[in-house]
């Protein structure tokens, strides 16, 4: 039974502490889709994603009323497009027109996003998903709620290094064509290795291909209320530190598990996971800098960083995973320098820089995201920075991945400004050391020995 002493500290979490549920994703399964025909494909797709969310804002806005939590945002995955379009698509323009397809439901239904204009390319790619990888600057530039993530290596597979270079350009022409609204298309725009199959959260969410028809996923935040609840820790050690940052995951989790349930019984759709990531906002208060920094830290950045996010990340995951059966996603902590007020100041100060931010990818959830660096910033360099995410992803068989965007005509210390929940953020300098003859060397490396476990 939930006691009064439960409601009254959920009241206190959502009115001072800024928790909410971050999103009700509906994940749809597209491969009753395809279709040579290339209109009729679209047709199906619109068709069926609309079968399955016509009423998702809606019922999540009831939720949100009836319960007093926040659900902040509404949003679509579905299978990757790739996948869908390879019988109709035969130039990177028809790829674009199941772009505009998706764009025109999302603003249909009334959802914040839809994700999956997606490849997985981890081995090799497929004639579709090279053409649909080409046509994601086109796409992004031409939609507004589009978002767009491609999976270029696994612990099981290797590193596909001729992705990983297509991606470098297509990431620079992705910056050229959105130039104008400050390169906002590598905002949607994510490069992963070892992408989960059910992650709710954008601009990586797909709808994995061994999911069903649809499912609910789940994503919860909270780093406010973890500031809040290490604000009242002050002088006790590791041991105790922990079991105050478990016990506030744990509250965080259920909450979300219980708006996950109810959606999925007035929706019809099955539930699927709830994903535990701490995901900051740019509001003061709702900042994972702010979190470590209260551990002990001057700044983000300073030595102990990187334990200190590890402590944070596990700690999470304990948690949480005693208050939902079905965990899922990418569930840890996320580190975007543009929607994290406490990351944009440690920029600003020079505590922290991009090789920092790489070496706190190896226990976090994502690693180098939203991250503005200099417009001059060489394709090959990109391809060299997402190989480096990648290899340790592959290595420590964990979820990695890049949101990189060279901002055309800004240099590093000037600011750019993205808006809402994607925030602003410094132009942070990138090594300018040479890395092409690497990159365009091309092929795949291995998977690594520790992947073989049959």
């Amino acid at each position: 039974m939930i006691n009064i002493f439960e409601v009254n500290e959920t009241n206190k979490m959502i009115e001072q502490e800024n928790f909410d549920v971050r999103t009700i994703t509906i994940g749809v399964s597209l491969f009753d889709c395809i279709d040579s025909d290339l209109d009729v494909t679209c047709k199906k797709i619109y068709d069926k994603i609309y079968s399955y969310t016509k009423d998702q804002v809606k019922v999540g806005e009831e939720i949100s009323k009836e319960m007093g939590i926040p659900i902040v945002n509404k949003r679509i995955s579905v299978t990757p497009i790739s996948l869908v379009g390879g019988s109709a698509c035969k130039t990177p323009e028809d790829f674009v027109k199941i772009a505009k397809t998706l764009d025109q439901l999302a603003h249909d239904v009334g959802v914040n996003f839809i994700g999956g204009y997606s490849a997985i390319v981890s081995k090799n790619m497929t004639k579709a998903d090279e053409l649909l990888i080409r046509s994601i600057p086109k796409a992004l530039a031409e939609t507004e709620l589009v978002c767009s993530s491609v999976n270029i290596g696994s612990t099981k597979t290797g590193m596909n290094m001729d992705a990983i270079k297509l991606m470098g350009e297509v990431v620079k022409e992705t910056a050229d064509l959105t130039a104008d609204r400050d390169a906002i298309g590598c905002a949607k725009l994510v490069i992963f290795c070892n992408a989960p199959d059910d992650n709710p959260f954008m601009a990586g969410a797909f709808h994995g291909v061994t999911e069903g028809d649809a499912v609910i996923n789940v994503g919860v935040s909270g780093p406010g209320v973890v500031l809040e609840a290490l604000k009242h820790a002050h002088g006790k050690d590791f041991g105790e530190l922990c079991e105050i940052i478990k016990k506030t995951a744990f509250k965080i989790t259920r909450v979300g598990q219980l708006v996950a349930r109810e959606a999925s019984k007035r929706l019809n759709i099955p539930f699927g996971i709830v994903d535990l990531s701490l995901a900051p906002t740019p509001a003061i208060g709702d900042s994972i800098a702010d979190v470590l920094q209260e551990m002990g830290l001057e700044r983000v950045g300073a030595p102990g960083t990187t334990a200190a996010l590890a402590m944070l990340n596990d700690q999470v995951k304990k948690g949480g995973i005693m208050a939902s059966s079905y965990v899922g996603g990418l569930s840890g902590a996320f580190i975007p320098v543009s929607e994290d007020q406490g990351m944009i100041d440690a920029v600003n100060v020079g505590s922290l820089t991009l090789e920092k931010l790489e070496a706190m990818t190896c226990v976090c959830s994502v690693g180098l995201d939203m991250i503005a660096i200099p417009g001059d910033t060489s394709a090959a360099t990109i391809s060299g920075v997402i190989a480096d995410e990648a290899a340790i992803g592959m290595i420590n068989q964990k979820t990695t991945a890049c949101r990189l965007i060279p901002v055309p005509g800004k240099k590093v210390g000037d600011l750019v400004e993205f808006g809402g929940l994607l925030g602003y953020a410094p132009i942070m300098p990138v090594n300018t050391f040479d890395c092409s003859e690497f990159v365009g060397r091309g092929g795949r490396i291995p998977a690594p020995i520790h992947s073989f476990k049959n």
